[in-house]
Parts: structure tokens; sequence; C-alpha cells
């Protein structure tokens, strides 16, 4: 009886495996579509500097863009072995948003992926909706690959994304470094963690495509279409300087032209921060006198630099804050200040900066 038992388990269990077997060819048979490789290609172009760890893990809202980046590291795994933990957030903000992370579950079963679905716990925003439960979602993933022992975060940011986010940056009239800061493949050392955009090249219209091959379907955020946010707004004037003749792909090389400049600048704050700042603590650190003397724009990208370090925020404070932040520094009577979490005091002709309790 026993032996019966374990027979059927093990018939069970070489059933199972055929059938993965099947899921898996099937997967890969879709690189033969000449769109689809070229877009793996891509893919796989913008990851090869990345070390290989136990874990990667990848952001998934259920959209085409995130949906497209499932598949493409899943192709990934199969050749590579290199294991992807998928993640959703539930943010609980939408009536339905229990429905899209069932959605996005069901999608991702059809390429043999499993994915974790974490809920937002706690009060939800009734203003400034988007911004805020995008740092929620980025603490929450934060939180659950650091418990994991994971320091690599796939994310689906894809050409349109960048474009986007340059004229958001122009709407608030921000500096240099605002408007390429979206345009980095890998972000390193982001609190001990790498950030990696392998579709930041890829126009959107082919993502849809490669989803829409492959899952025939996708959650449709119908928060995309509401003109009260601002993204949205953006987003379809963007649309109209497309129909007029915007071409992405020469926005893209001015914008690639613009970091090539930034790069040279970002050598001299590197440069401040090395001969200027003693690290205290993990969290704490000291300004010298000559951390001052820099041109306005090395001090300006310094600050927001050693706020970032020290808070631990994804997003970097508001370059009016930072502005200001450096204009009460300069004055006869700063006493005390804060900003993004951190406690700004000086000593003399120092400068003192630590994040306060949380």
């Amino acid at each position: 009886m026993q032996k019966t038992q374990l027979f059927k388990k093990q018939d069970m269990k070489r059933k199972s495996l055929n059938v993965k077997k099947t899921i898996h060819k099937e997967i890969l048979s879709y690189l033969s579509d000449e769109k689809i490789n070229k877009i793996y290609k891509i893919f796989k172009e913008n990851i090869k500097d990345i070390k290989k760890n136990n874990y990667y893990s990848a952001a998934i809202s259920g959209g085409p863009d995130s949906l497209a980046l499932a598949f493409l590291l899943k192709c990934y795994n199969l050749e590579t072995s290199q294991k992807v933990r998928y993640i959703h957030v539930d943010h609980g903000i939408k009536a339905n948003s229990a429905l899209e992370a069932k959605k996005t579950e069901h999608l991702l079963k059809k390429i043999d992926i499993k994915i974790k679905v974490l809920k937002w716990k706690g009060i939800k925003p009734s203003s400034n909706i988007q911004s805020i439960a995008r740092k929620n979602r980025y603490q929450i993933i934060f939180n659950y690959i650091k418990k994991k022992n994971i320091n690599t975060l796939f994310l689906g940011h894809n050409l349109d994304d960048l474009i986007e986010n340059f004229f958001i940056r122009l709407t608030r009239g921000s500096g240099l470094d605002g408007f390429v800061s979206f345009n980095t493949k890998i972000l390193e050392n982001f609190d001990n963690k790498i950030l990696i955009r392998p579709l930041i090249n890829v126009d959107k219209s082919e993502l849809l495509y490669l989803t829409k091959k492959i899952f025939k379907s996708y959650v449709n955020d119908s928060s995309n279409k509401n003109p009260k946010f601002k993204r949205v707004r953006i987003r379809n004037i963007m649309q109209q300087f497309k129909d007029e003749g915007l071409d992405y792909q020469k926005l893209k090389k001015t914008i690639f032209n613009l970091s090539d400049s930034n790069s040279s600048i970002k050598f001299y704050v590197n440069r401040n921060i090395d001969c200027n700042v003693t690290f205290l603590t993990k969290n704490k650190v000291l300004l010298s006198k000559f951390f001052f003397e820099q041109p306005s724009e090395i001090v300006f990208r310094s600050i927001k630099e050693i706020i970032m370090k020290v808070s631990k925020n994804y997003y970097p404070p508001r370059g009016k804050k930072v502005i200001n932040l450096i204009e009460y520094l300069k004055s006869n009577n700063f006493k005390k200040s804060t900003l993004a979490g951190c406690i700004i005091e000086k000593f003399n002709d120092s400068v003192v900066i630590f994040r306060g309790k949380r």
C-alpha cells in the first residue's frame, strides 16, 4: 500500500515537471517574435553589468510595463537560473485594489510566476495621493526585501516615463540634476540596495505589444486617466506634442547629452563630500566650513546627497526647500532646522546633520 502511494506521488511529480517544461518551452518560444526578441536583447544589454545574487526582486503593478518586465525576467531566469521574487503592493486606496492584485496574480500564473502581495495598512491619504502612495509602495517593498536579504530591485520604468518625468521636472523649475535624475539604468548604493531600470530606453508602445501578445490582458489603472493628477495632465500634454511631431528618440538624446554634463558636476559633488564631510555614524554627519565654500550648485547638490543618505529616503528633498535651508544656514540667526526627517544644527563654522526619531 505504501509503495503504491509512493509510486503515485512520483508519477504526479513527473507529470508536474513535464507540465512546467512545456510551459517554460512556450514562454521562451515568444522570443522568436522579432519585436519581443529585440526588447529582450535591450533588456539583457542593460543588466549585463549587475552582480549576480542569490535573489533579485521585481516590483510588479499589473500594468503592461511591469508585466513585460516580469516576462523578460522569467526568460532570463530560464536561461541563467537566476531567482527572482516578484512583489505587488495592494495599496487599498481604490475600492478595486484587491481585485487588481488578484488579476495580477492570475496573469503571472500563465508564465509560471508566483507573486507576493503586500498590503499597505494604515490611514490612506486624502490629498497628494499619488506621491504619498508611491513613497509608501517603495518603503513597503524595501522593508520586505530587506527581511529576505535581497538588495536588487527591478523596476518597469520605460522611455515614456523618462520623458514624462522630464516634463514634470520642467514645470517645477528643476535644475540639470533634476532633469536627468530619472535617466539611470542602474542606481547603486541606495540604502544598500541596487535599483534597476532595464527598460528605461524602451518605448511604452513596444512593451504594450509584448504584454498583449503574451498575457492578452493587463490591469488598467483608472487613475491613469484622471486629470486631477498632475502626472496625467502632463501625459495628456505629451500626447499632444507627440501628435504635433515630437520625436521621443531625439528628446531622449537630449536628455542623455544633459546626463553627460551632469556627470561632470557630480564629480565635484563627490569630491566635496569626500573632502569636507565626516560620517560620525551611519545617520550622523559633520560638514566642515569648506563644504560651503564651493560653487553654489556644488553645495546645493552636496546637501541633497547628504540628506538622502542620512534620511534613507528614496526621493531627494525638494530643491526649493534645500535652497531655503542653505540661505538660512548662511544667515547669522540660524539655530536649528529640519528637512526630510533630518535635524540640522550649526556648531561654530561646522554643521551637523542627523536623522530624527521615527
